[in-house]
């Protein structure tokens, strides 16, 4: 098994290109710009933490379910297969900012849905409320849990999350879980403190292109590494 500090920088530079730009990335950006960033921040960071862990310990216990060998040359396979995919991606999808834009419009119908024309009517009331809110109503805001579902569920079966399965079967998993928490914890910060205006300078295709080209250093690096046994 790799040394912590390998997996933890694997982890950290895979975890950055992967969510920048990534469509959980522009849906906290644009939640920022509508709720309280506190909440916000809170939700997605959690939603992040609990899915790396997860994805940390599927990929730890892989190994121990069929032999490492084979988790070696599928870890190989994965990695080289997101870097094409990324590159792809990357030179021959969309614009710039098409997913900032169906992110948007995808929040935008669910907060009309929500709030109606009842939305005015509600601001007024907003700051003597949040005196008297405890803390674990606030915990449990209908924000938080809001930040913490799209993010959550926008994350399961995502290619980072597949990644980091492979990458914590072939890679120290205490060291995959710093460097994943690290990356999504700057990123989503990033994310929150930037809003809108931080999320549409981004160019996906420069970090579409950066992640593929990551992805496939990982993959060539695993296929010339000799299998522990």
């Amino acid at each position: 098994m790799s040394s912590i500090v390998q997996g933890f920088t694997k982890s950290l530079a895979m975890t950055v290109l992967s969510e920048i730009g990534d469509k959980t990335f522009f849906a906290a950006a644009i939640l920022a710009m509508r709720h309280p960033r506190r909440l916000v921040l809170t939700g997605c960071l959690a939603a992040l933490i609990v899915m790396t862990i997860l994805s940390v310990l599927v990929g730890w216990a892989a190994p121990n379910l069929i032999s490492r060998n084979w988790t070696h040359h599928i870890t190989t396979f994965l990695f080289l297969g997101f870097g094409l995919w990324s590159l792809k991606e990357a030179i021959f999808e969309g614009g710039e900012s098409e997913e900032l834009a169906e992110v948007e419009a995808q929040l935008d119908k669910d907060w009309k849905a929500k709030n109606g024309a009842s939305k005015d009517n509600k601001k007024d009331d907003d700051a003597t409320k949040k005196h008297k809110r405890s803390f674990l109503s606030q915990f449990f805001s209908p924000i938080l849990l809001q930040a913490f579902s799209i993010t959550f569920f926008g994350e399961w079966g995502d290619k980072s999350q597949l990644a980091t399965i492979g990458l914590a079967a072939d890679e120290n998993p205490f060291g995959v879980v710093l460097g994943g928490i690290l990356g999504q914890a700057l990123c989503t910060t990033a994310a929150v403190i930037g809003g809108k205006s931080l999320a549409s300078q981004i160019s996906e295709k420069v970090v579409g292109l950066s992640g593929g080209i990551l992805f496939i250093v990982f993959g060539i690096q695993s296929f010339l590494s000799p299998v522990e046994s």
